[in-house]
């Protein structure tokens, strides 16, 4: 009997292997993990560094979540708007389109950074939290290294254009499991479709979520797109199906269409392969 299942084992382990050996997505560096068990199933340069671009929004997210969870903010608090958090309201940012002077709930904040990937909101958010942007920054590397991040420093709140904002695709997982699993409250704004600001002085803007897995029938709730020229394309997604959820991050594709598809293609190799 116990060589029996012995020869089982060997050969789930030949079968697996096999099948990671065969398998690839065109895209710079990726990894897929099983949630639940914390197994990887399939890497790629995954300790590469990279510019995590928006995907640094997960973090900024974080770093609120916790605050709230300790009773030290609450969706309600209201944040007055800085000239310097206005200015990336500007034509050519990802925005939430706020204004100078506007005192916005933290709640509407962060949907702007989660929904609308506003770079205007986070601003206005971490000066809010730590008073200037750098010292919220500061925040942010302390949390990454807390929960496991080994090769992370954030310098901005965004993940705009910063030679030392850098990341890898394993910390980027790390941090979206830590977040789906201690914040299940909150994770459910990364799955909202869009986002409507009643802004001050104009129409009222509506913003979809630029995550293109909300929009398939894949069982998908996040996570989090980014794009900087020089990094390309990049995407932390997970999906929750039939009992089991998968997180996939990847960095380095070539354009849209192609995180779309290459994203797709490694979530169905976890479900299906394992």
């Amino acid at each position: 009997m116990f060589k029996k299942i012995l020869i089982v084992i060997i050969f789930s382990i030949f079968i697996i292997t096999v099948s990671k050996a065969n398998f690839d997505i065109n895209v710079r560096t990726a990894i897929l993990q099983d949630y639940h068990s914390g197994e990887i199933l399939y890497e790629k340069d995954a300790d590469r560094k990279i510019f995590p671009a928006s995907m640094t929004k997960i973090m900024t997210s974080i770093i609120a979540f916790d605050l709230i969870k300790n009773g030290e903010l609450s969706l309600s608090d209201k944040f007055i708007v800085s000239e310097n958090a206005w200015r990336l309201s500007q034509a050519g940012y990802s925005s939430m389109f706020i204004m100078i002077g506007d005192q916005i709930s933290v709640e509407n904040l962060l949907k702007g950074i989660i929904i609308s990937s506003g770079n205007d909101a986070c601003i206005a958010l971490a000066e809010g939290i730590a008073g200037t942007e750098e010292e919220f920054a500061i925040l942010m590397t302390e949390k990454a290294k807390e929960i496991g991040m080994e090769n992370t420093n954030f310098s901005n709140s965004s993940g705009i254009n910063a030679p030392d904002n850098l990341s890898t695709v394993r910390d980027i997982m790390i941090m979206s499991r830590y977040l789906i699993k201690n914040y299940p409250e909150y994770y459910k704004y990364f799955k909202e479709t869009e986002f409507t600001w009643d802004r001050t002085g104009g129409d009222p803007i509506k913003q979809g979520n630029r995550n293109p897995l909300l929009y398939k029938n894949l069982g998908a709730d996040g996570i989090k797109t980014g794009f900087l020229s020089y990094e390309k394309y990049s995407l932390a997604s997970s999906i929750n199906r039939n009992g089991r959820r998968l997180i996939a991050v990847g960095s380095g594709f070539k354009s849209k269409n192609s995180r779309s598809k290459e994203s797709i293609k490694l979530l169905t190799y976890g479900l299906t392969k394992f």
